[in-house]
């Protein structure tokens, strides 16, 4: 019996020898959440010992397939597998094993573990890169004249406040990508506004922009509107004008014969002139005759043959 509780007190020391031995030669250093601004540079470090073996960087981004990156002491040699020109070593990696990410994107996001044997043994150390991306400000002047502000497509979203301070309300709107939109309508207390500044708070950077709105930008645009309309009757109404005008000339111009004008006196005269002609000709030789008639005494019965 003695003996039995004796072997069991030896194989529990020799499991925390074990355990002990296990933790000195496998030393993690912990999951680091790391920020990164999407366009800017980031440097993952790793466990910087003497004397490496081996060092391999795994990548699994949250889109897209894993990548790895290694480096063997014995061969000298480095090797990359399914990893972009943008991602490399910082140094040298014989001496330190930091990985170089060159303009970070959203498909950089994701988990970065780096494993490195050394004579001293095996350490590992994680990385858990997440990318900001900070939204585009926009602000204008609703339909009602209150002030609207949108962060548009930001990583997180983006905080919204309004100086003066007044009541507002806000909306979100979640992308396909992972970015939000963040809305916020500015509530006025008064007809005669001010000019108002929306701030856009947010870890990659705060913005700020200053509107004025009221109903004097309302009647601004009714203004304008009653403008173009006027002025897109006066167009119509003279080309209505430029129509008919063009119709009347083609009228005159094709008037049929019926309605020309009647003949001139002189064409009358041209056409009576043959039989006036032939009247007064009738009559010479009438008179002709009866003068040689009376010349010659003779009865009015007998007249000479012609």
């Amino acid at each position: 019996m003695k003996a039995g509780a004796d072997m069991r007190i030896a194989g529990k020391t020799l499991c925390v020898f074990v355990m002990l031995m296990i933790t000195k030669l496998i030393r993690t250093a912990g999951n680091n959440e790391v920020l990164v601004t999407v366009g800017n540079s980031s440097v993952l470090t790793c466990s910087p010992k003497t004397n490496i073996t081996m060092v391999t960087w795994k990548i699994n981004p949250k889109a897209g397939g894993s990548c790895t990156l290694g480096y063997r002491a014995d061969l000298n040699k480095t090797d990359r597998t399914n990893c972009s020109d943008n991602m490399n070593w910082k140094f040298r990696p014989d001496r330190d094993p930091a990985l170089e990410i060159r303009q970070v994107g959203r498909a950089h996001e994701g988990i970065y573990t780096c494993e490195v044997v050394a004579t001293e043994g095996n350490f590992h150390k994680t990385h858990h890169l997440t990318v900001q991306v900070p939204p585009r400000l926009t602000l204008y002047c609703a339909g009602h004249g209150s002030p609207v502000c949108e962060a548009v497509a930001g990583k997180p979203p983006a905080q919204i406040s309004w100086v003066p301070q007044n009541n507002s309300t806000s909306r979100e709107e979640g992308h396909v990508d992972g970015t939000v939109t963040v809305v916020s309508m500015f509530t006025a207390s008064s007809t005669n506004m001010t000019y108002t500044t929306c701030i856009v708070s947010h870890p990659a950077g705060n913005q700020s922009k200053s509107i004025a709105c009221g109903p004097s930008n309302n009647n601004g645009f009714i203004v304008l509107i009653s403008i173009i309309l006027c002025f897109l009757i006066l167009i119509t109404m003279a080309v209505v004008y430029y129509l008919r005008f063009q119709s009347d000339r083609l009228c005159h111009k094709t008037k049929s014969p019926e309605t020309a004008s009647p003949s001139s006196p002189q064409d009358d005269t041209m056409e009576v002139e043959p039989y006036t002609t032939y009247v007064q000709k009738e009559n010479v030789i009438y008179n002709s005759v009866s003068d040689l008639t009376v010349g010659q005494n003779l009865p009015q019965g007998l007249l000479p043959a012609t």
